[in-house]
């Protein structure tokens, strides 16, 4: 069920309480839910997936992203919680593809190469075309800052 995007990062489908036990076997040190809250009847709360990863030794972060798009703060939001995890990190949403792409577009950001994310989130069989022109751009503005 999660599907890895590189050593550190897990993208995930939609995550119950049973995955919850399953990330912290892992090593998981954060759960990130991009997933809006009520987005569909067959969810899990938030509240209860917090709640199951605090029990479990797991910091959570909801950082929901809705079909209209990705802002920059949701970038920045994601990009902040990258570099503060030392544990592994599992982000998921209703398929795994909105975090992958949040993921992408934090980690160019953060000066990493859109060809390298690209061929990552291709391994683990999410594409991101969508915001490939995106990355470029972020990865540019990224690597002018350093």
């Amino acid at each position: 069920m999660f599907r890895q995007l590189n050593d550190r990062i897990l993208a995930s489908p939609q995550i119950g309480l049973a995955e919850v036990a399953e990330a912290a076997r892992l090593g998981v040190g954060l759960i990130i839910n991009n997933r809006p809250e009520g987005e569909s009847d067959d969810q899990v709360p938030g509240a209860e997936i917090e709640a199951a990863a605090r029990a479990a030794g797991i910091d959570y972060l909801a950082i929901p992203v809705t079909h209209a798009g990705f802002s920059e703060s949701q970038v920045r939001a994601m990009a902040q919680a990258l570099a503060a995890s030392e544990r592994k990190v599992l982000a998921y949403c209703r398929s795994g593809t909105r975090s992958t792409l949040l993921w992408a577009l934090a980690e160019a950001s953060r000066g990493q190469s859109p060809h390298a994310l690209t061929a990552a989130a291709a391994q683990a069989g999410y594409d991101l075309t969508p915001v490939r022109a995106l990355m470029d751009m972020l990865a540019a503005r990224g690597s002018e800052g350093q």
